[in-house]
């Protein structure tokens, strides 16, 4: 059974602001008018009555309200390279749709995403919400509904409690571990349903089987502990409790549509393995996550109302299983919502976010044996762990893209903060978790995202984002200098300095050397400029580091502008050297014929570049020093490995040895022997990766 998004209802309440205005009347001071000759009976009649008109006259002006309307100031700060394009502004209001709509409202060119989003997927009857009323904050207009000041379940889950997150396990199994103890602490409450929602993705198959393994374990340990707590009382004479909860289940699964497996929640083991065997993958690549978590809430919301008198009232928990952070992101505050007016806590089983990355490569085998075997990468949705980046684009290699993949610490930044508004958890399940050592490439398990450092939780909680809805978000960033030159520089586009510059030049002809110098410092230009964008728009927050109360914008920061800045020193100096070579030096050693340009700590050019060297240094240190064990530490560790200067040196390269030519039989001995055999094996035939 499927269905589509339901309505979400939140709404934007505009307000304009109420223009003062000021009116003023010239008065005659008593002075004047004793000065005054006598004035004529009809003259005194008709400036009376001029006065009376004009008096009129300004009161109905003072009453009809004027409006002034004027442009607000620009908080951003921009930098005007010859390309704007290339320099983003600071996001006013989030859109998470891909299309843009030219229109609002039904003749949009998101109609037909609209119309979906104002469907129902299970219910036969909408719920009428209440009206809805602005609530004054220090972070902005936030909407709140009049349906928390009177809750239809009881909200003792979620009064002053939110989810956890960072909870890093090596396998679903052990995420499925945890759950058990938190299913056994609503049963403690009353009677408990556990909906199960499933990613139909075809990257999910292994792990929804070792889930399905674990059902059994489940259930027993909850029936066992429940017997052992029973005889206890016995023995104690405690008073009893009511067990007579049962554990109901109920499955979803979740691709481009939304399927409801269970009509009527059970409780037959048996039954429930089943179903799980028998989810259909999706090859859609379409993960409508927060549509399937907004229907359920719908679907199972008399549970929490008990106003049908049928059966107990319920606790409820969504458990959601899926590799990815979802597509339909834009529905995300209508689950929120929903989940917490029922009190529902939803728990995820996920993946790590990938720090800084919206895409990670995940590990593909093809799960039929009857196809070739052979692991293939497929780009995955899984990132980033915050709303907008705050990791600016930088690469030692030349392609931000081959910069190694690290774990954030976090899942998904929606996924994430629906687990945290709810009061669940967010699991972030790798199988090759592995916090003491870099983890390589072949050693990344099937349906496994190729990460290469993991960092332990315990160090991470400090670090853990805002988990704020957008417009707070916006707020916090506009607020603070720093955070907002941060957002602006990591929108940028990907810079890259000096990958694999030339460092040797041969002087065999002076004009040739001057000719190959010149080519090296056009190459090096080419990268000076972006560099030099991306520092000049993280200045404004230098002055601000020491006022940033928050680690993880703190390190962010120092981060960014100590490998922008080490990153352009290294490369201006580069092309400065380079620039210094033509106008002429002279060997030592009258022998040599080679310049060679070495790295070193030492800048022996420009006194500007010497002071933006040292201050690079100085806040690498302090990221490595005040923030050992974490993503930005490991970063500015592998910066501060690259020396940031150059230094001439001078060798002696032989001129080449002419080229012999040898008789010989052409190699034909070296032809590897035929193997009839593996010849005559026929290959298992390869299909393309379906969409993850």
């Amino acid at each position: 059974m499927s269905g589509n998004h339901p309505n979400d209802h939140a709404g934007r309440p505009l307000s304009d602001p109420d223009p003062s205005q000021s009116t003023s009347l010239d008065a005659w001071s008593e002075e004047e008018l004793e000065d005054e000759p006598a004035l004529q009976t009809d003259e005194s009649i008709a400036l009376l009555g001029s006065m009376l008109v004009h008096v009129l006259i300004i009161v109905s002006l003072a009453i009809v309200p004027l409006r002034t309307f004027q442009a607000e100031p620009e908080a951003v700060v921009i930098v005007s390279p010859p390309n704007e394009k290339e320099t983003p502004e600071l996001i006013e209001e989030i859109d998470y749709s891909e299309a843009p709509s030219v229109e609002i409202g039904a003749n949009s060119e998101a109609q037909s995403d609209m119309a979906e989003a104002s469907a129902e997927m299970f219910a036969p009857s909408p719920e009428i919400p209440s009206p809805v009323e602005l609530e004054l904050s220090d972070l902005g207009d936030i909407e709140v509904n009049r349906l928390f000041a009177e809750p239809v379940a009881p909200m003792d889950r979620l009064v002053n409690q939110k989810g956890s997150v960072g909870q890093g396990e090596t396998g679903a199994s052990g995420a499925v571990d945890r759950l058990t103890y938190e299913i056994l602490q609503s049963m403690e409450e009353r009677p408990t349903l556990v909906v199960w929602l499933f990613d139909q993705s075809g990257s999910l198959h292994r792990q929804r089987r070792e889930i399905r393994d674990r059902f059994d374990r489940i259930y027993e340990e909850l029936g066992i502990i429940q017997e052992q707590k029973e005889e206890k009382e016995k023995r104690l004479g405690a008073p009893k409790i009511n067990h007579d909860a049962q554990l109901l289940t109920s499955v979803i699964g979740f691709g481009e549509k939304v399927t409801l497996y269970t009509e009527t929640p059970i409780e037959d083991i048996a039954e429930i393995k089943s179903i799980v065997d028998g989810i259909e993958t999706d090859s859609s690549g379409t993960e409508r996550v927060f549509a399937a978590v907004s229907s359920a809430a719908d679907q199972y919301k008399m549970m929490r109302k008990n106003r049908s008198g049928e059966g107990p009232l319920r606790n409820v928990m969504f458990v959601v299983v899926t590799d990815e952070r979802g597509d339909d992101q834009q529905q995300l505050e209508n689950a929120i919502q929903s989940c917490r007016r029922y009190a529902i806590p939803v728990y995820v089983i996920g993946v790590p976010a990938p720090f800084g990355r919206a895409t990670t490569l995940v590990k593909y085998v093809d799960p039929d044996p009857k196809y070739d075997q052979t692991p293939q990468w497929a780009e995955v949705d899984q990132g980033p762990e915050t709303l907008l980046p705050e990791r600016v684009q930088l690469a030692f290699t030349g392609n931000f893209e081959e910069e190694p993949v690290i774990d954030s610490g976090f899942g998904p930044y929606a996924l994430t903060r629906l687990s945290y508004e709810t009061g669940g958890i967010y699991f972030t399940v790798h199988p090759n978790r592995n916090v003491s050592r870099r983890v390589n490439r072949r050693e990344v398990a099937e349906y496994a995202s190729d990460m290469e450092y993991f960092f332990d939780p315990n160090a991470m909680s400090r670090y853990r984002p805002d988990y704020l809805s957008p417009q707070d978000y916006m707020t916090k960033v506009k607020s603070s200098p720093l955070r907002q030159a941060l957002v602006t520089a990591a929108q940028m586009k990907p810079a890259t300095g000096l990958a694999r510059p030339r460092t040797r030049f041969q002087q065999l002809d002076p004009a040739r050397l001057a000719g190959e110098l010149t080519t090296a410092q056009q190459d090096a230009a080419l990268l000076e400029q972006p560099l030099a964008r991306l520092a000049m728009t993280l200045e404004p927050g230098m002055k601000y580091r020491e006022s940033e109360e928050s680690p993880r914008w703190r390190a962010g920061y120092d981060l960014a502008m100590g490998r922008v800045l080490a990153q352009k020193v290294r490369t201006e100096t580069y092309n400065a050297m380079l620039a210094k070579a033509k106008l002429g030096m002279t060997f030592e050693n009258e022998k040599n014929n080679t310049w060679v340009l070495e790295p070193s700590d030492d800048v022996t050019v420009g006194s500007k570049w010497k002071r933006e060297a040292e201050t690079a240094r100085s806040l690498l240190e302090s990221v490595v020093t005040d923030h050992e064990g974490t993503p930005w530490a490991l970063l500015a560790q592998r910066e501060l490995a690259v020396p940031i200067g150059w230094v001439w040196k001078e060798e002696f390269t032989p001129p080449p040895a002419p080229r012999t030519n040898t008789p010989g039989n052409n190699n034909n001995n070296n032809r590897p022997p035929n193997d009839d055999k593996k010849r005559m094996l026929k290959k298992a035939p390869t299909r393309p990766v379906p969409k993850l």
